[in-house]
């Protein structure tokens, strides 16, 4: 009857149909067409064994000491961190996710080797084959950073431990800073794994660890530099500092505005993160960014040819619910082990970071 108005409909129809195909066909050839790889750091806040090592302070990780750390304890703890690591990128309600979840992750307050062998065991990663860089460390509680790496998309080729020497300071001990090198699936990478020191004492008084720690990073790092001024370099760890404090924006002259950087500045993705008041850990009460991953400026997005190698997409904080305390004073804080001597069968006092990197098949 309305021979015209039926063509208009039916040509609608077709128009709407082929702009969905159109999409769809977008989106899988944009799925297709990139990589991503995860790289991140987690303080598993002391990741003790139960045994006693007279070279280190465990007394309290002890099964007769004051945190009466037995079996059962340190079996729950080693469930917990391998299950949140499990959770790092896979989350498929995530814009960007991937099965595999982490291909290098550096981590901190680690007693030594064996409690790491015991971690990756555990089911939760068992899958993922995650190798070990550890080295011992001088510091006074016996706890050291360490790198794991899932071999299908890393292989080492390079690792050393550095120590740590604060001027006019003789006696001063903490934990080493670990670089490792290797093949990121078929780019050469550095990690530089840090625990710097803490702020007991007050920040002020402490800051010369700290001043210290960003002099040796940055020495290792243009040390690469200069060998290689291309080198991609992540820098992660715990830094007891926050993005802004002057141990990072002086010390290691990292920035966290691309507009900031001059030759020879490192790119801080985590600022940005602090300034809009994330937090990966409550510092007397107080929520920040104290565990950052800094980059060169190698990895960042070439506006010229995006993603053509791998490149920064986006820094992320992995604080999810269950990571969390939900009740009483500490609500959306953390969810600790312990917390006043006292058994909390928590995961840590920090939320594990994550880089997500992005390159063109």
């Amino acid at each position: 009857m309305y021979p015209n108005l039926n063509i208009k409909l039916m040509a609608r129809k077709l128009s709407i149909l082929a702009v969905i195909i159109l999409l769809s066909v977008a989106a899988s050839y944009a799925q297709q067409q990139f990589k991503m790889g995860l790289v991140g750091f987690y303080n598993l806040e002391n990741l003790y064994d139960t045994i006693n090592d007279p070279h280190k302070n465990d007394e309290e990780f002890l099964p007769n000491g004051k945190n009466a750390w037995n079996t059962e304890k340190y079996t729950k703890k080693l469930h917990n961190m391998a299950y949140a690591i499990s959770t790092i990128g896979t989350d498929k309600g995530e814009k960007f996710n991937t099965p595999e979840g982490l291909w290098v992750l550096g981590v901190s307050e680690i007693e030594n080797r064996q409690v790491l062998e015991d971690l990756v065991k555990q089911p939760e990663i068992a899958n993922r084959n995650y190798q070990i860089v550890h080295y011992d460390s001088p510091d006074r509680r016996g706890v050291d950073v360490a790198l794991l790496y899932n071999p299908k998309f890393f292989k080492v080729t390079n690792h050393k431990s550095y120590r740590l020497e604060v001027p006019n300071q003789p006696n001063f001990i903490s934990r080493d800073q670990l670089v490792v090198t290797g093949i990121l699936d078929d780019e050469e990478f550095s990690f530089i794994v840090m625990h710097w020191p803490s702020r007991y004492g007050g920040e002020k008084r402490s800051l010369p660890g700290r001043m210290a720690a960003a002099s040796l990073c940055r020495h290792i790092a243009d040390s690469i530099l200069a060998d290689k001024p291309n080198a991609k370099i992540v820098m992660m760890g715990d830094y007891n500092d926050y993005p802004t404090n002057k141990s990072i924006t002086e010390g290691l002259r990292a920035k966290g505005r691309v507009e900031d950087m001059k030759d020879g500045d490192f790119y801080n993705p985590m600022w940005k993160m602090h300034k809009n008041g994330e937090g990966t850990n409550y510092y007397r009460d107080v929520k920040g960014v104290l565990d950052q991953c800094i980059i060169t400026p190698a990895l960042l997005k070439d506006e010229n040819d995006p993603y053509a190698t791998y490149q920064l997409l986006k820094p992320m904080v992995h604080s999810k619910e269950f990571l969390k305390q939900h009740d009483g004073r500490y609500n959306g804080y953390p969810w600790r082990s312990f917390a006043g001597g006292v058994w909390l069968a928590g995961y840590s006092d920090h939320f594990p970071v994550y880089l997500i990197l992005l390159k063109k098949i």
